[in-house]
């Protein structure tokens, strides 16, 4: 008798406890050797394959496991390292930190987001002939083999979807023939280690293709398989649906992973019109693998019938509809949700749990899962029954702005000449991105108040304190606007969700964000309201100590729900509508206590940019929507600022433009300037601030790097329109690398600036 398979397509990497991040900035310290950060590592790693085998799952995803990025580690793995970093005299493991976060000579290479999610990827960069260094995908499978005796599916980024991330070389086609025989010598190794299946990521045919680029995916995959023939190839896309059903079918590999959660229904439709090739596996993501929520057996069971009807039992394996990198690991150490919140969740594991379920439910029938079924039912029911699930008055609000279209009382040109006269600021005005670095004792005296030991008053007191200190940093450094330094915020999504109706949240659902950097999501679950002021407090007290401007800080909505995770029963647009009303509360009360600058953060605005072309402007339109609804209400000489990161900016710098925003920051530094050459042909007529210093890597650029890289931007914007400074908040770094990077900052705009003063004058 035949029976579905289940799999994973990839795990999470940092530990239910966020062990990985630690034991690596342990290493980035010189508190530990290299030697303990791949001891520490390995247990780790061993640790999360054994669970997934205790778990239930048949082919367990091997090579998935990364130090810093799966991209960067196919980049290394090739030898694809930026010239800048050759280095003979360190390991390969440090030469591939440094590319990722740069040293003191050289400057760390792009990053920017993968796909639509808030994973962010390291760019590679392509300045040289890629030769194979190191087979990872088999000392991975090895290392599962070997220690627990676990047959791996070894996980490898496809070269195809690898260049496309890629930058730096001029011919595609002359490119890939070169590094598809190096593809061929790691599979080759890997069937000679005894590999059955091999999950090769192609997430690019889930894009907009032209024939051309869909024709490389014939030619490339023959190749491998006609050197390859022992070997399974599972050729996996995600994140939407396929365009090419007929022709990625038809592929010559022997099975396909289609996500069957984020098609819109696209994937059933194409099964049952065209079929699946008959001795084919289809490897069916019928689980969400971005998301939190417990999983509808009932409507999975639905699915997986409708994919019988066209495939045999034995071509059909059940997985997540991508990896499962994208969800926090266990919901087993949240002991303070609320039960009827917490029993409606599922996070890696539990995920994998319900792909085992439902393959028990298929292969011994419905009636081997009934109870389960039942539980789960019970539980949905108790959940809608969640108070804040529905807020009248929230209602009330959508229904009046429903059809209305929101602006600014009056166009940009006559609010700048207003703002001028308003704030006085010299040209090039230099300014943070907002926060400011969150040391040991800030994290220590945060989590003292949390747990009680801290008074209110102590740590108001405490937080004050910090904030003054700061406030006279920012006065000796020279800065002509300055910022509260967001001392009292744990994340910049988490802190507003705290004070919001209609978010909960968690101990330990950590997600990685980039590098070490974990990011803990809030849980929308109900409808979002403005409750009382949430930053009026902190920023009214900056204001006091200074006559400089102080900025208010709010993050955007589409970032709010970009960054969170979102309930699933409405549609995505609604509840960034009511984000954004809740927001525009905020500025009232902001501006109506003196502050008079107010930044609106959305750096999240492109991550959620549908995969497809025909999708995007729907997604835009909603998105600009959504910030001049929560900005339309200031005044006319308020100056509202946003910023944005690490995103290709030049595809939606007309969605830039109709934001309307007085000033927009957005990172530059480390694209290495590329973002100007955009603005060369469009002709942005707002203020804007291209960042001149990386606040990702601990490099502190030299006052002539700042200069050069403002005076490149100048070449395509005017002075008046030019501010200076960093690409995005500098909480993330310490105050000995802030202190005189900033200073450098300063100095680089007051020559760039005596420069065009001198020039004014002649």
């Amino acid at each position: 008798m035949t029976h579905v398979q289940s799999s994973a397509l990839g795990y999470p990497r940092i530990g239910e406890k966020r062990e990985w991040k630690k034991s690596l900035e342990r290493f980035w310290k010189g508190n530990q050797t290299e030697e303990v950060l791949r001891t520490e590592l390995k247990e780790l790693r061993l640790k999360n394959l054994q669970k997934q085998k205790d778990l239930g799952l048949d082919w367990i995803p091997v090579g998935d496991f990364s130090y810093y990025d799966h991209v960067l580690d196919t980049a290394v793995m090739f030898g694809l390292i930026p010239e800048r970093f050759k280095q003979k005299d360190q390991s390969l493991l440090q030469t591939y930190f440094d590319i990722a976060r740069g040293n003191e000579t050289a400057v760390a290479s792009e990053m920017t987001k993968w796909f639509n999610t808030n994973y962010h990827y390291i760019v590679p960069e392509i300045d040289t002939e890629p030769k194979l260094l190191e087979n990872r995908p088999l000392y991975y499978f090895n290392e599962a083999k070997d220690e627990l005796g676990i047959i791996g599916k070894p996980v490898l980024l496809g070269p195809i979807t690898f260049l496309k991330l890629a930058k730096g070389y001029e011919d595609f086609d002359a490119f890939l023939d070169h590094l598809v025989p190096l593809y061929i010598d790691v599979l080759k190794e890997l069937a000679e280690a005894g590999a059955e299946w091999v999950q090769i990521d192609e997430p690019i045919l889930c894009t907009t293709l032209e024939d051309k680029e869909l024709a490389y995916f014939e030619k490339v995959y023959k190749k491998i398989t006609r050197e390859v023939p022992g070997l399974k190839l599972l050729l996996q896309t995600y994140f939407e649906s396929i365009d090419y059903y007929e022709q990625v079918i038809s592929l010559p590999v022997e099975g396909i992973g289609i996500d069957f959660i984020y098609d819109e229904g696209n994937h059933i439709n194409a099964l049952e019109k065209h079929g699946f090739p008959e001795g084919k596996t289809l490897a069916a993501g019928i689980i969400d693998g971005r998301n939190v929520w417990k999983n509808d057996l009932n409507h999975s069971l639905e699915t997986i019938d409708t994919l019988r009807k066209h495939i045999k039992d034995e071509q059909l394996i059940l997985q997540p509809s991508c990896s499962l990198l994208h969800v926090p690991v266990t919901t087993e150490t949240e002991e303070r949700l609320a039960p009827e919140l917490k029993n409606a969740l599922a996070f890696a594991d539990q995920k994998i749990e319900e792909v085992a379920l439902l393959k028990k439910g298929v292969n011994e029938g419905r009636e081997a899962i009934a109870s389960a079924i039942d539980k789960q039912q019970s539980t949905w029911k108790q959940f809608k029954q969640v108070t804040g699930r529905t807020n009248p008055i929230v209602q009330e609000e959508l229904s009046a702005w429903s059809g209305k279209q929101p602006s600014r009382a009056l166009p940009f040109s006559e609010r700048q000449k207003l703002q001028e006269e308003t704030f006085q600021l010299p040209l090039l005005p230099t300014t943070t991105i907002g926060s400011l670095p969150q040391t040991t004792d800030i994290r220590k005296a945060r989590a003292s108040f949390r747990k009680g030991e801290w008074t209110p008053e102590k740590y108001e007191a405490f937080i004050e304190e910090r904030t003054a200190a700061w406030i006279h940093h920012q006065e000796a450094l020279g800065l002509d606007v300055l910022v509260h330094g967001e001392f009292e915020r744990n994340d910049m999504v988490e802190y507003f969700g705290e004070k919001l109706d209609g978010f909960t949240f968690t101990q330990f659902a950590w997600v990685q964000s980039y590098g070490s950097r974990c990011v803990k999501p809030p849980i929308i679950y109900g409808d979002v309201a403005w409750k009382a002021p949430m930053t009026i407090k902190e920023s009214a007290f900056a204001q006091s100590l200074t006559n400089k401007p102080i900025k208010g800080m709010l993050t955007g909505p589409v970032t709010i729900l970009n960054w969170s995770f979102v309930r699933n029963d409405i549609e995505p647009a609604k509840v960034t509508t009511q984000i954004a009303l809740a927001l525009k509360k905020e500025l009232s009360a902001l501006e109506e206590n003196g502050i008079r600058m107010l930044q609106v953060d959305e750096p999240a605005l492109r991550e959620g940019l549908p995969l497809k072309k025909e999708k995007q402007q729907s997604y835009l339109d909603d998105a600009v929507y959504a910030f001049k609804l929560a900005t339309s209400g200031v005044k006319n000489d308020t100056q509202v600022h946003t910023h944005m990161c690490y995103s290709e900016f030049g595809e939606i710098i007309d969605t830039i433009d109709q934001l309307d925003a007085d000033v927009i920051s957005i990172e530059a530094a480390r694209s290495h300037g590329e973002l100007i050459a955009d603005f060369e042909t469009f002709g942005y007529d707002k203020e804007i601030g291209l960042g001149v210093y990386d606040i990702h890597s601990p490099r502190i650029p030299s006052i002539l790097e700042m200069e050069q890289s403002i005076t490149r931007a100048l070449k395509v914007l005017k002075a008046r329109q030019f501010w200076v400074n960093p690409d995005c908040g500098l909480k993330t770094r310490t105050k000995e690398e802030v202190l005189p990077a900033l200073n450098h900052m300063v100095e680089a705009a007051k020559n760039v600036r005596a420069k065009q003063t001198t020039v004014s004058k002649r």
